[in-house]
């Protein structure tokens, strides 16, 4: 049997969201029911907000979601955040690669596959989900962005190469 690639549909949070946003998602969550049938839901909330939205949505059809991690498990890197402890706050998947982490933060492809990697050891089972770089005039001209998202494999490692 293959196993066919269901649509996600993600939403960044960004740098958005307070703890009064739980009341607006916890609209998403009984507005989730239709369209979860046919797509996977994913909302991503500023770290601050990840355990009290996991916990709303235990059991339901939209999963929560980190925006970013640290390639590293652990360590003296302050105000960061590693796959792991994103887990233990309850992220579902962590998305890396973001355009503006590019730009702002000078990200490299080395780096965000660091990311994914690390996402990857820290999730089996769960989804890595690797942002594709999208600049301001890319948006402008209102062009699609594209967006690469894979099952981790039982290994840990992401699919591809």
């Amino acid at each position: 049997m293959t196993d066919s690639i269901r649509p996600l549909i993600a939403g960044n949070w960004k740098m958005n969201g307070l703890k009064a946003s739980l009341a607006e998602f916890e609209a998403m969550l009984a507005g989730a029911g239709p369209l979860a049938a046919k797509a996977d839901l994913l909302v991503c909330p500023p770290a601050t907000l990840i355990t009290a939205f996991a916990e709303k949505a235990r059991g339901s059809k939209l999963a929560v979601g980190a925006q970013d991690c640290h390639p590293k498990a652990s360590g003296a890197h302050t105000g960061d955040l590693s796959a792991e402890m994103l887990a233990d706050a309850g992220a579902a998947a962590i998305i890396v690669g973001h355009s503006e982490r590019r730009a702002d933060h000078g990200e490299s492809d080395a780096l965000v596959r660091q990311k994914a990697e690390a996402a990857s050891s820290a999730m089996p089972g769960r989804r890595s989900i690797s942002a594709a770089a999208s600049s301001r005039a890319r948006c402008r001209t209102r062009r699609p962005q594209p967006i690469w998202w894979w099952p981790m494999s039982r290994s840990g490692r992401s699919a591809p190469g």
